[in-house]
């Protein structure tokens, strides 16, 4: 473990990266997989810390995954009923695997604990958590009302489930996490099973992140189940419906995780290629490149990757970023380059990641010289006059050590503090970023 890592001023950027998996996908894929009936074999999956957690969960709960070398799994099936019907899962910080779990295992008949880091047990899931006892289901919270850990125990049976179980609607939040939504739509196929009725989701208020959500309508999909909606404010499954293995499914690489040598490119020069998204991918944040191109970067796009390359001075921008609140990270750490001030909208769901990630990324921006402002939902980023050496502290949030290694691009010299953070979802982003460096 090491406890800080020091980078040296960069001068240049080019080269090529093969992405890891996408986290969102592999952990959505593992869990349709183990609730299909039949087995899948998973290839591409991503190799770190948040699918380590889901994969673990879903062993405890006895799901036989046969492992075939690095990224590639065969999980058996078990048909919508997990064998085991009592356990304890610590889930870490994996918010991908907290949420969805819960939801299934809340209609699986069996009783379990769910818990997870300190960070975990500050997030919310209190909206989740209500949508889900409305409509019969038994979670109790072992600690502070609204957030982790859990108990949960056999749903209530439909007769007795009372409110929404009665009539088959169920309203969840979509301003806080688009995680709650999805976590609520991928159980569905267990839910209506339980209840023996169609359920009927609608989304109160905003819904953050969008294209997360469309990320598990598609891969649903995949696994057999159609989500009907109406302009992604109510959805639907049919009544039978019931999760079949496509048998092999790819895991394309990670969107976010591309964002940070896009940036690089756009910043340092390049030409840098990210291989393992493109044009095909389902992920939102592949748009990022779109933000990059409107700041002036020159940008390519292939079936399966994305270039970048300067293109001149760096245009500052005035963005919303409600659909793409990770590549939003990445936006602010170039907005140290851009050739006026940037301002970051509709991002208040950075404030119950891994960490607060406004305020700490407003923190750490300031550290190398850029003048910060920052309200309950936008961050407004002023570039430095000139750039500062710099200790960058991490949070113990992948996000934070990812993309404000960019600001070594500004010809300083930054420690990161807590770099293996990174092992939550990119394990080799360091050496893949120092591979690109020309000094």
């Amino acid at each position: 473990m090491k406890s800080f890592l020091d980078l040296q001023p960069v001068r240049h950027m080019a080269g090529r990266v093969r992405l890891p998996g996408s986290k969102s996908i592999s952990n959505r894929a593992l869990l349709l997989a183990a609730l299909s009936d039949g087995a899948t074999r998973l290839t591409g999956l991503l190799d770190a810390d948040d699918v380590a957690r889901m994969l673990g969960a879903l062993q405890a709960l006895g799901i036989a995954i046969e492992h075939h070398g690095p990224g590639e799994c065969t999980v058996h099936g078990c048909g919508g009923e997990f064998p085991v019907r009592q356990a304890r899962l610590d889930l870490g910080n994996a918010g991908t695997a907290f949420r969805p779990l819960t939801a299934a295992l809340a209609f699986s008949r069996g009783s379990y604990v769910l818990s997870g880091t300190p960070r975990m047990h500050e997030r919310p899931i209190g909206d989740l958590v209500d949508g889900l006892r409305a409509l019969g289901a038994r979670i109790e919270y072992r600690a502070n009302p609204g957030y982790p850990p859990l108990e949960i125990e056999p749903a209530s049976a439909p007769a007795n489930g009372g409110g929404d179980a009665a009539t088959g609607h169920v309203r969840v939040r979509g301003d806080v996490s688009s995680q709650f939504l999805s976590a609520l739509l991928m159980a569905l196929p267990l839910i209506q099973s339980s209840m023996r009725r169609t359920v009927h989701v609608e989304v109160a208020g905003v819904l953050v992140s969008q294209p997360y959500v469309a990320i598990t309508l598609s891969l649903m999909r995949r696994f057999g189940v159609v989500v009907e909606h109406q302009a992604w404010r109510s959805f639907r499954v049919a009544g039978d419906a019931a999760y079949r293995s496509p048998g092999v499914l790819p895991v394309e690489g990670d969107a976010s995780s591309a964002s940070y040598f896009l940036a690089a490119g756009a910043i340092a020069g390049g030409p840098v290629r990210v291989e393992g998204v493109g044009r095909d991918s389902i992920q939102g944040d592949v748009r990022f490149s779109e933000t990059l191109a409107a700041m002036g970067a020159r940008v390519s796009v292939g079936d399966d990757w994305i270039e970048v390359a300067a293109n001149g001075p760096l245009s500052a921008f005035d963005a919303d970023f409600n659909d793409l609140p990770d590549a939003a990270m990445t936006a602010a750490a170039t907005a140290l380059f851009a050739d006026g001030t940037s301002t970051l909208r509709n991002i208040g769901s950075w404030r119950v990641k891994e960490t607060d990630r406004i305020d700490a990324m407003a923190r750490e921006l300031s550290k190398v010289g850029a003048h910060i402002e920052q309200g309950p939902d936008w961050l407004r980023v002023t570039p430095p006059q000139s750039f500062r050496p710099a200790t960058i502290d991490t949070y113990d949030d992948h996000r934070m050590a990812m993309s404000l290694s960019l600001a070594a691009l500004g010809g300083v010299a930054l420690r990161i503090n807590d770099p293996d953070c990174v092992r939550k979802t990119f394990p080799e982003y360091f050496e893949q970023f120092l591979s690109l460096a020309d000094r």
